[in-house]
């Protein structure tokens, strides 16, 4: 498995307490995000290490996600129905930052677009959707810390799917020992993937995704 896992009880002493942070495991100039899938989007994936298939829709929004733990609430540990397998995509840093680049808020922000039009606008012109959420800890409650994710349609969802992506990875076994540590309150063995902050090198881009006042 192309990752690297901490003890829960030492990733959560390391990490930012309140505010936005992208969280993510970061290597070689790359960085995983997380998404869930059926069995069968999930096994062409692995096998042919990329996206498509009959059953996988480039004319959908798809949702990534670089935090491990807001991925796990999102899935429930891979017990939501067609989100039974977790994939870990790797990609490069400079492929993730223009993704950020080509995100707008889900809803208005008005410290960042000034007013609805220009929102509108946004919307309209780019192919990515931001949001930044309350993180969640294993149990599924709320954190003060707020965690990315972003929704990727169109000619930019395909590039995603077909040309940006390293690796990808099964993380549905490795998924379900951690549930079942959670559930037998095993959390002394409780392996999470290690992550840190990722910080977009681009001001405007940061200032682009609200980790910076404009």
């Amino acid at each position: 498995m192309n990752l690297e896992t901490i003890p829960y009880n030492q990733y959560i002493a390391h990490l930012p307490q309140e505010g936005r942070h992208i969280l993510g495991q970061q290597k070689n100039e790359q960085i995983i995000v997380y998404q869930a899938y059926n069995h069968v989007i999930a096994d062409f994936a692995l096998e042919n290490q990329y996206f498509g298939g009959n059953s996988y829709s480039y004319s959908r929004m798809s949702w990534i996600k670089p935090n491990f733990l807001w991925m796990m609430y999102r899935c429930g540990w891979a017990e939501k129905e067609n989100q039974e397998r977790v994939l870990g995509i790797w990609i490069k840093t400079t492929d993730f930052d223009f993704i950020l680049s080509q995100s707008v808020f889900s809803s208005f922000q008005g410290n960042i677009y000034g007013t609805h039009e220009q929102w509108k606008s946004e919307l309209g012109n780019k192919p990515a959707r931001l949001q930044w959420d309350p993180d969640h800890d294993i149990y599924g409650n709320k954190q003060e810390r707020k965690a990315i994710q972003l929704g990727i349609k169109g000619d930019l969802l395909e590039k995603f799917g077909k040309e940006m992506i390293s690796e990808i990875i099964d993380l549905t076994e490795f998924v379900k020992q951690q549930k079942e540590n959670i559930d037998s309150k095993n959390i002394r063995n409780l392996q999470v993937p290690k992550e840190w902050v990722y910080e977009p090198k681009n001001d405007e881009i940061k200032r682009q995704i609200g980790l910076i006042e404009r």
